[in-house]
Protein backbone atom coordinates (compact mmCIF):
# COMPACT_ATOMS: atom_id res chain seq x y z
CA UNK A 1 0.00 0.00 0.00
CA UNK A 2 2.77 2.27 -0.90
CA UNK A 3 1.93 5.54 -1.86
CA UNK A 4 2.82 6.19 -5.71
CA UNK A 5 5.96 7.85 -6.87
CA UNK A 6 6.85 11.37 -6.63
CA UNK A 7 6.96 12.07 -10.34
CA UNK A 8 4.10 10.31 -12.25
CA UNK A 9 4.28 8.59 -14.75
CA UNK A 10 0.82 8.23 -16.01
CA UNK A 11 -1.49 7.44 -17.41
CA UNK A 12 0.59 4.09 -18.21
CA UNK A 13 2.00 3.01 -20.54
CA UNK A 14 1.86 6.59 -21.94
CA UNK A 15 3.57 6.56 -25.68
CA UNK A 16 0.51 4.20 -26.20
CA UNK A 17 -2.29 7.04 -25.40
CA UNK A 18 -0.69 9.26 -27.18
CA UNK A 19 -0.14 6.85 -30.09
CA UNK A 20 -3.53 6.57 -29.92
CA UNK A 21 -4.61 10.20 -29.80
CA UNK A 22 -2.61 10.76 -32.79
CA UNK A 23 -4.29 7.87 -34.70
CA UNK A 24 -7.37 8.91 -34.32
CA UNK A 25 -6.93 12.25 -35.58
CA UNK A 26 -4.82 11.08 -38.61
CA UNK A 27 -7.67 8.54 -39.05
CA UNK A 28 -10.37 11.31 -39.21
CA UNK A 29 -8.21 13.72 -41.27
CA UNK A 30 -7.47 11.20 -44.05
CA UNK A 31 -10.98 9.93 -44.00
CA UNK A 32 -12.65 12.75 -45.54
CA UNK A 33 -11.59 14.19 -49.18
CA UNK A 34 -10.10 18.47 -49.30
CA UNK A 35 -13.98 18.91 -50.11
CA UNK A 36 -15.21 17.18 -46.69
CA UNK A 37 -16.66 14.36 -48.21
CA UNK A 38 -16.16 10.76 -46.22
CA UNK A 39 -13.43 8.84 -48.11
CA UNK A 40 -11.23 5.28 -47.20
CA UNK A 41 -8.29 6.60 -49.64
CA UNK A 42 -4.73 6.87 -48.42
CA UNK A 43 -5.92 4.73 -44.78
CA UNK A 44 -6.02 1.30 -44.73
CA UNK A 45 -9.95 0.33 -44.22
CA UNK A 46 -10.53 -3.24 -44.19
CA UNK A 47 -13.81 -3.83 -42.49
CA UNK A 48 -15.91 -0.57 -43.37
CA UNK A 49 -15.40 0.63 -39.71
CA UNK A 50 -11.76 2.09 -39.11
CA UNK A 51 -10.75 4.42 -38.71
CA UNK A 52 -14.42 6.17 -39.09
CA UNK A 53 -17.07 3.46 -38.79
CA UNK A 54 -20.39 3.26 -40.88
CA UNK A 55 -22.29 5.01 -38.49
CA UNK A 56 -19.90 8.06 -38.68
CA UNK A 57 -19.49 7.45 -42.50
CA UNK A 58 -23.53 8.11 -42.87
CA UNK A 59 -23.28 11.10 -40.13
CA UNK A 60 -20.39 13.07 -42.52
CA UNK A 61 -22.66 12.31 -45.26
CA UNK A 62 -25.62 13.85 -43.66
CA UNK A 63 -23.68 17.05 -42.77
CA UNK A 64 -21.78 16.99 -46.47
CA UNK A 65 -25.54 17.25 -47.73
CA UNK A 66 -26.59 19.39 -45.03
CA UNK A 67 -24.11 21.95 -46.04
CA UNK A 68 -24.23 21.80 -49.65
CA UNK A 69 -28.29 22.46 -49.66
CA UNK A 70 -26.92 25.61 -47.65
CA UNK A 71 -25.18 26.59 -50.00
CA UNK A 72 -22.17 26.57 -47.32
CA UNK A 73 -18.91 25.06 -49.20
CA UNK A 74 -18.04 21.43 -48.17
CA UNK A 75 -14.47 22.27 -47.74
CA UNK A 76 -15.84 23.55 -44.13
CA UNK A 77 -16.71 20.62 -42.43
CA UNK A 78 -13.20 19.15 -43.07
CA UNK A 79 -11.75 22.42 -41.84
CA UNK A 80 -14.35 21.93 -38.97
CA UNK A 81 -13.00 18.68 -37.96
CA UNK A 82 -9.61 19.36 -38.22
CA UNK A 83 -10.40 22.26 -35.66
CA UNK A 84 -12.04 20.53 -32.97
CA UNK A 85 -9.41 17.95 -33.66
CA UNK A 86 -6.64 20.22 -32.55
CA UNK A 87 -8.74 21.86 -29.80
CA UNK A 88 -9.41 17.74 -27.99
CA UNK A 89 -5.24 17.58 -29.15
CA UNK A 90 -4.44 20.62 -26.85
CA UNK A 91 -6.64 19.52 -24.32
CA UNK A 92 -5.59 16.50 -23.81
CA UNK A 93 -2.26 17.04 -23.82
CA UNK A 94 -3.07 19.92 -20.87
CA UNK A 95 -4.92 17.23 -18.91
CA UNK A 96 -2.10 14.69 -18.83
CA UNK A 97 0.34 17.59 -17.81
CA UNK A 98 -1.82 19.07 -15.25
CA UNK A 99 -1.86 15.43 -13.53
CA UNK A 100 1.67 15.21 -13.48
CA UNK A 101 2.26 18.45 -11.49
CA UNK A 102 -0.84 17.85 -9.27
CA UNK A 103 0.29 17.90 -5.60
CA UNK A 104 -1.81 15.07 -3.97
CA UNK A 105 0.02 12.81 -2.47
CA UNK A 106 -1.62 9.80 -0.59
CA UNK A 107 -0.74 9.77 3.07
CA UNK A 108 -3.12 7.51 4.86
CA UNK A 109 -1.72 5.72 8.46
CA UNK A 110 -1.23 2.20 7.55
CA UNK A 111 -3.65 -0.41 9.67
CA UNK A 112 -2.01 -2.58 12.03
CA UNK A 113 -0.82 -6.32 10.20
CA UNK A 114 -2.45 -9.33 11.28
CA UNK A 115 -0.49 -11.82 9.35
CA UNK A 116 1.51 -12.13 6.53
CA UNK A 117 3.01 -14.76 3.63
CA UNK A 118 5.40 -13.53 1.05
CA UNK A 119 4.74 -10.80 -0.21
CA UNK A 120 0.87 -10.59 1.38
CA UNK A 121 -0.47 -9.21 4.01
CA UNK A 122 -3.59 -8.96 6.17
CA UNK A 123 -4.39 -5.51 7.57
CA UNK A 124 -6.67 -4.81 10.15
CA UNK A 125 -9.22 -1.64 9.71
CA UNK A 126 -11.04 -2.06 13.19
CA UNK A 127 -14.52 -1.75 14.07
CA UNK A 128 -16.82 -3.58 16.50
CA UNK A 129 -19.01 -6.47 14.82
CA UNK A 130 -18.83 -9.66 12.71
CA UNK A 131 -15.55 -9.97 10.83
CA UNK A 132 -15.43 -9.38 7.01
CA UNK A 133 -12.26 -10.44 4.94
CA UNK A 134 -11.67 -8.24 1.87
CA UNK A 135 -10.10 -9.96 -1.24
CA UNK A 136 -9.35 -7.59 -4.07
CA UNK A 137 -8.12 -8.41 -7.75
CA UNK A 138 -4.35 -10.08 -8.74
CA UNK A 139 -3.52 -6.82 -10.73
CA UNK A 140 -4.03 -3.97 -8.56
CA UNK A 141 -3.24 -2.64 -5.59
CA UNK A 142 -5.20 -2.97 -2.67
CA UNK A 143 -5.74 0.44 -1.60
CA UNK A 144 -8.58 1.74 -4.08
CA UNK A 145 -11.17 0.39 -1.52
CA UNK A 146 -9.13 2.64 0.81
CA UNK A 147 -8.12 5.43 -1.46
CA UNK A 148 -8.68 8.88 0.78
CA UNK A 149 -9.91 9.70 4.04
CA UNK A 150 -13.38 10.88 2.37
CA UNK A 151 -13.49 7.45 -0.12
CA UNK A 152 -12.49 4.46 1.99
CA UNK A 153 -15.02 1.53 1.50
CA UNK A 154 -13.33 -0.47 4.19
CA UNK A 155 -13.25 2.28 6.93
CA UNK A 156 -17.25 2.86 6.01
CA UNK A 157 -17.65 -0.28 6.46
CA UNK A 158 -15.95 -0.41 9.72
CA UNK A 159 -17.51 2.32 10.99
CA UNK A 160 -20.81 0.65 10.21
CA UNK A 161 -20.88 -2.67 12.04
CA UNK A 162 -18.15 -5.08 10.63
CA UNK A 163 -14.84 -5.98 11.82
CA UNK A 164 -12.83 -5.30 8.58
CA UNK A 165 -9.84 -7.04 7.46
CA UNK A 166 -8.36 -6.50 4.00
CA UNK A 167 -6.06 -8.99 2.64
CA UNK A 168 -3.21 -7.37 0.58
CA UNK A 169 -2.09 -9.56 -2.23
CA UNK A 170 1.23 -7.37 -2.33
CA UNK A 171 4.12 -7.32 -5.43
CA UNK A 172 4.25 -10.81 -6.66
CA UNK A 173 8.36 -11.77 -5.24
CA UNK A 174 10.13 -14.98 -7.13
CA UNK A 175 7.62 -17.71 -5.43
CA UNK A 176 4.36 -16.13 -6.11
CA UNK A 177 5.58 -15.65 -9.92
CA UNK A 178 5.18 -19.45 -10.20
CA UNK A 179 1.24 -19.32 -8.60
CA UNK A 180 -1.34 -20.51 -10.03
CA UNK A 181 -4.97 -19.75 -9.71
CA UNK A 182 -5.15 -22.90 -7.62
CA UNK A 183 -2.03 -22.26 -5.43
CA UNK A 184 -3.64 -18.56 -4.72
CA UNK A 185 -6.81 -19.53 -3.40
CA UNK A 186 -6.11 -23.43 -2.10
CA UNK A 187 -3.14 -22.12 -0.67
CA UNK A 188 -2.27 -18.41 0.00
CA UNK A 189 -5.78 -17.35 0.39
CA UNK A 190 -7.26 -20.36 2.68
CA UNK A 191 -4.12 -19.82 5.18
CA UNK A 192 -5.20 -16.22 5.32
CA UNK A 193 -8.46 -17.75 6.34
CA UNK A 194 -6.90 -19.88 8.82
CA UNK A 195 -4.70 -17.33 10.23
CA UNK A 196 -4.76 -17.57 13.94
CA UNK A 197 -5.20 -13.80 14.54
CA UNK A 198 -9.53 -14.66 12.70
CA UNK A 199 -9.94 -17.33 15.25
CA UNK A 200 -11.14 -15.45 18.16
CA UNK A 201 -13.55 -13.02 15.52
CA UNK A 202 -15.58 -15.66 14.68
CA UNK A 203 -16.72 -16.98 11.09
CA UNK A 204 -16.28 -14.24 8.46
CA UNK A 205 -18.18 -12.79 5.13
CA UNK A 206 -16.03 -13.00 2.55
CA UNK A 207 -16.38 -9.62 -0.04
CA UNK A 208 -14.64 -10.21 -3.34
CA UNK A 209 -14.04 -7.30 -5.89
CA UNK A 210 -13.41 -8.34 -9.25
CA UNK A 211 -11.22 -10.85 -10.27
CA UNK A 212 -11.15 -11.51 -6.53
CA UNK A 213 -14.58 -12.58 -6.22
CA UNK A 214 -13.88 -14.62 -8.53
CA UNK A 215 -10.84 -16.32 -5.95
CA UNK A 216 -13.68 -15.91 -2.98
CA UNK A 217 -16.21 -17.79 -4.47
CA UNK A 218 -13.40 -20.51 -5.49
CA UNK A 219 -13.09 -20.40 -1.46
CA UNK A 220 -16.22 -20.32 0.08
CA UNK A 221 -17.27 -23.11 -2.19
CA UNK A 222 -13.99 -25.31 -0.53
CA UNK A 223 -14.32 -23.76 2.88
CA UNK A 224 -18.36 -23.19 3.54
CA UNK A 225 -18.57 -24.52 7.32
CA UNK A 226 -16.05 -21.61 7.99
CA UNK A 227 -17.94 -18.67 6.80
CA UNK A 228 -20.76 -16.09 7.44
CA UNK A 229 -21.81 -15.03 3.80
CA UNK A 230 -20.24 -13.99 0.78
CA UNK A 231 -20.34 -10.88 -1.22
CA UNK A 232 -19.44 -10.02 -4.23
CA UNK A 233 -18.94 -6.57 -6.41
CA UNK A 234 -18.35 -6.66 -10.11
CA UNK A 235 -17.66 -10.02 -10.37
CA UNK A 236 -17.41 -11.50 -13.82
CA UNK A 237 -18.78 -15.00 -14.63
CA UNK A 238 -19.62 -15.57 -18.19
CA UNK A 239 -16.64 -13.68 -20.45
CA UNK A 240 -18.19 -14.24 -23.47
CA UNK A 241 -21.90 -12.41 -22.24
CA UNK A 242 -22.80 -8.65 -22.88
CA UNK A 243 -23.16 -6.65 -25.65
CA UNK A 244 -22.92 -7.74 -29.41
CA UNK A 245 -19.33 -9.30 -30.14
CA UNK A 246 -18.43 -9.65 -26.66
CA UNK A 247 -17.47 -13.20 -27.48
CA UNK A 248 -15.47 -12.43 -30.08
CA UNK A 249 -13.53 -9.80 -28.49
CA UNK A 250 -12.51 -12.07 -25.50
CA UNK A 251 -11.28 -14.46 -27.97
CA UNK A 252 -9.31 -11.67 -29.68
CA UNK A 253 -7.97 -11.01 -26.22
CA UNK A 254 -6.97 -14.69 -25.73
CA UNK A 255 -5.71 -14.76 -29.12
CA UNK A 256 -2.86 -12.54 -27.89
CA UNK A 257 -1.38 -14.81 -25.17
CA UNK A 258 1.30 -16.36 -27.80
CA UNK A 259 2.48 -12.78 -28.00
CA UNK A 260 2.69 -12.35 -24.27
CA UNK A 261 4.69 -15.41 -24.10
CA UNK A 262 8.07 -13.81 -24.12
CA UNK A 263 7.34 -10.95 -21.63
CA UNK A 264 5.76 -14.14 -19.67
CA UNK A 265 8.74 -16.13 -19.82
CA UNK A 266 11.26 -13.60 -19.09
CA UNK A 267 9.62 -11.54 -16.66
CA UNK A 268 7.71 -14.96 -14.70
CA UNK A 269 4.08 -12.48 -14.77
CA UNK A 270 2.66 -10.49 -17.25
CA UNK A 271 3.79 -6.68 -16.69
CA UNK A 272 2.43 -3.72 -15.34
CA UNK A 273 2.49 -2.04 -18.80
CA UNK A 274 0.93 -5.56 -20.96
CA UNK A 275 -1.61 -4.93 -18.33
CA UNK A 276 -2.86 -1.41 -18.69
CA UNK A 277 -2.82 -1.63 -22.66
CA UNK A 278 -5.34 -4.95 -22.23
CA UNK A 279 -7.45 -3.09 -20.20
CA UNK A 280 -6.87 0.55 -22.50
CA UNK A 281 -8.24 -2.29 -25.44
CA UNK A 282 -11.68 -2.13 -23.56
CA UNK A 283 -12.58 1.20 -24.11
CA UNK A 284 -9.45 3.21 -26.33
CA UNK A 285 -10.81 6.46 -26.39
CA UNK A 286 -12.17 6.73 -23.03
CA UNK A 287 -8.51 8.00 -21.84
CA UNK A 288 -8.17 10.84 -24.05
CA UNK A 289 -11.87 11.52 -22.87
CA UNK A 290 -11.19 11.88 -18.92
CA UNK A 291 -7.89 13.45 -19.59
CA UNK A 292 -9.71 16.15 -21.42
CA UNK A 293 -12.35 16.60 -19.03
CA UNK A 294 -9.78 16.82 -15.85
CA UNK A 295 -8.10 19.51 -18.06
CA UNK A 296 -11.55 21.44 -17.39
CA UNK A 297 -11.32 21.23 -13.76
CA UNK A 298 -11.13 23.20 -10.66
CA UNK A 299 -7.15 21.98 -10.25
CA UNK A 300 -7.38 23.29 -6.45
CA UNK A 301 -11.08 21.05 -6.02
CA UNK A 302 -12.76 17.32 -4.59
CA UNK A 303 -13.47 15.87 -7.80
CA UNK A 304 -10.25 16.93 -9.49
CA UNK A 305 -7.67 15.49 -6.28
CA UNK A 306 -10.57 12.16 -6.27
CA UNK A 307 -9.81 12.28 -10.00
CA UNK A 308 -5.65 12.16 -9.04
CA UNK A 309 -6.24 9.77 -6.45
CA UNK A 310 -8.02 7.19 -8.76
CA UNK A 311 -5.23 7.94 -11.82
CA UNK A 312 -2.21 6.64 -9.41
CA UNK A 313 -3.91 3.76 -8.27
CA UNK A 314 -4.14 2.91 -11.80
CA UNK A 315 -1.25 3.58 -12.42
CA UNK A 316 0.50 1.78 -9.59
CA UNK A 317 -0.59 -1.64 -10.93
CA UNK A 318 0.69 -4.84 -9.97
CA UNK A 319 2.63 -7.80 -12.12
CA UNK A 320 0.43 -11.08 -12.50
CA UNK A 321 1.71 -14.10 -12.13
CA UNK A 322 2.60 -15.87 -15.62
CA UNK A 323 0.86 -19.51 -14.77
CA UNK A 324 -2.57 -16.78 -13.39
CA UNK A 325 -2.00 -15.04 -16.85
CA UNK A 326 -2.01 -18.47 -18.71
CA UNK A 327 -5.28 -19.36 -16.92
CA UNK A 328 -7.41 -15.68 -17.13
CA UNK A 329 -6.64 -15.07 -20.62
CA UNK A 330 -6.64 -18.62 -22.17
CA UNK A 331 -9.20 -19.94 -19.60
CA UNK A 332 -11.33 -17.41 -18.50
CA UNK A 333 -11.20 -15.56 -21.69
CA UNK A 334 -10.80 -17.81 -24.40
CA UNK A 335 -12.65 -20.85 -23.41
CA UNK A 336 -14.95 -19.28 -21.07
CA UNK A 337 -14.24 -22.18 -18.61
CA UNK A 338 -16.74 -20.24 -15.79
CA UNK A 339 -19.50 -20.03 -17.27
CA UNK A 340 -19.10 -23.48 -18.86
CA UNK A 341 -18.67 -25.00 -15.39
CA UNK A 342 -14.82 -26.26 -16.68
CA UNK A 343 -12.91 -23.86 -14.17
CA UNK A 344 -11.46 -25.84 -11.50
CA UNK A 345 -9.50 -25.22 -8.49
CA UNK A 346 -7.18 -28.52 -6.62
CA UNK A 347 -9.64 -30.48 -9.02
CA UNK A 348 -12.93 -29.18 -8.10
CA UNK A 349 -15.53 -27.56 -10.15
CA UNK A 350 -16.31 -24.18 -9.23
CA UNK A 351 -20.24 -23.99 -9.55
CA UNK A 352 -22.28 -21.37 -8.04
CA UNK A 353 -24.70 -22.81 -7.79
CA UNK A 354 -23.59 -25.46 -4.86
CA UNK A 355 -23.31 -22.97 -3.03
CA UNK A 356 -25.10 -22.83 0.83
CA UNK A 357 -24.27 -19.55 2.32
CA UNK A 358 -26.16 -16.35 1.85
CA UNK A 359 -24.78 -14.16 -1.15
CA UNK A 360 -24.90 -11.00 -2.41
CA UNK A 361 -23.69 -10.28 -5.91
CA UNK A 362 -23.39 -6.19 -6.83
CA UNK A 363 -23.93 -5.20 -10.65
CA UNK A 364 -22.05 -2.20 -11.86
CA UNK A 365 -24.46 -0.56 -14.93
CA UNK A 366 -21.68 1.82 -15.80
CA UNK A 367 -18.99 -1.38 -16.39
CA UNK A 368 -16.84 -1.41 -19.38
CA UNK A 369 -14.52 -3.61 -17.29
CA UNK A 370 -17.27 -6.54 -16.61
CA UNK A 371 -20.64 -6.16 -18.48
CA UNK A 372 -23.45 -6.21 -16.50
CA UNK A 373 -24.55 -9.43 -18.63
CA UNK A 374 -20.96 -11.06 -17.09
CA UNK A 375 -21.69 -10.13 -13.90
CA UNK A 376 -25.58 -11.60 -13.95
CA UNK A 377 -25.02 -14.63 -15.17
CA UNK A 378 -23.32 -15.14 -11.69
CA UNK A 379 -25.76 -13.90 -9.73
CA UNK A 380 -28.70 -15.85 -12.00
CA UNK A 381 -26.59 -19.31 -10.97
CA UNK A 382 -26.25 -18.40 -7.14
CA UNK A 383 -29.38 -19.71 -4.85
CA UNK A 384 -30.87 -17.02 -3.52
CA UNK A 385 -28.06 -13.92 -4.15
CA UNK A 386 -29.10 -10.76 -3.26
CA UNK A 387 -28.81 -8.68 -6.29
CA UNK A 388 -27.80 -5.12 -6.36
CA UNK A 389 -27.93 -3.28 -9.38
CA UNK A 390 -25.64 -0.11 -9.11
CA UNK A 391 -25.73 3.00 -10.91
CA UNK A 392 -21.92 3.70 -11.11
CA UNK A 393 -19.28 1.99 -13.33
CA UNK A 394 -16.45 -0.68 -12.29
CA UNK A 395 -14.13 1.84 -10.09
CA UNK A 396 -16.66 4.62 -9.20
CA UNK A 397 -18.52 1.92 -7.32
CA UNK A 398 -16.11 1.54 -5.05
CA UNK A 399 -14.47 4.58 -4.82
CA UNK A 400 -16.35 7.22 -6.74
CA UNK A 401 -17.88 10.28 -5.31
CA UNK A 402 -21.38 8.59 -5.29
CA UNK A 403 -20.00 4.82 -4.10
CA UNK A 404 -21.14 5.58 -0.15
CA UNK A 405 -24.88 5.99 -1.47
CA UNK A 406 -25.09 3.63 -4.33
CA UNK A 407 -23.23 0.46 -2.80
CA UNK A 408 -21.24 0.93 0.72
CA UNK A 409 -24.74 1.59 2.28
CA UNK A 410 -26.74 -1.54 0.79
CA UNK A 411 -23.69 -3.60 1.29
CA UNK A 412 -23.86 -2.68 4.79
CA UNK A 413 -27.13 -2.91 5.61
CA UNK A 414 -27.00 -6.67 4.05
CA UNK A 415 -24.41 -7.51 6.16
CA UNK A 416 -25.93 -6.25 9.33
CA UNK A 417 -28.97 -8.43 8.56
CA UNK A 418 -27.13 -11.54 8.45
Amino acid sequence: MNPPPPNRRGPRPLPMHLSLALMRGWGAAMALTPEGRPSSAGWPSWNGAWPISRAGQREAQRITAALAAAGHPPERFRAAVLRRLARQDRALVAGIAAYRRHPYRRDMAEPPVLWREGGSRLLDYGGAGPPLLVVPSLVNRAYVLDLTPEHSMLRHLAASGSRVLLLDWGWPEAAERGFTLTDYIAGRLERALAAPALAPLGPPVLLGYCMGGLLTLALALRRPERLRGLALLATPWDFHAGEEGAAGRAAALAALLPGLEPALDLHGALPVDAIQTLFAGLDPWSIAGKFRAFAAMDQAGARARLFVALEDWLNDGVPLAAPVAREALAGWYGRNEPARLAWRVAGAAVDPAALTLPSFVAVPEADRIVPPASAMALAARLPGARVERVAAGHIGMAAGGRAERVLWRPLGEWLAGL
